[in-house]
């Protein structure tokens, strides 16, 4: 599941259903790495990083669209 890190740039041009889409991928990959670390299976801890980082990122432009569509 390595994905690259994606600036907020490659989201803006996004619409509010893609974006919806990939938060809802981030956030159940986020749920699965938390249940491999309790566990103790997970195997590439930065990965929990970088998911945390891309929902950020994601609600930061969401949030950015509705501003400026309000």
């Amino acid at each position: 599941m390595a994905t690259k890190k994606k600036d907020a740039d490659d989201y803006r041009g996004k619409s509010a259903d893609e974006l919806s889409e990939q938060l809802t991928k981030l956030k159940k990959e986020q749920f699965n790495l938390r249940f491999q670390r309790a566990n103790g299976q997970l195997e590439k801890t930065n990965r929990v990083r970088i998911v945390r980082k891309e929902i950020a990122r994601i609600q930061t432009v969401m949030t950015e669209q509705r501003r400026k569509a309000g």
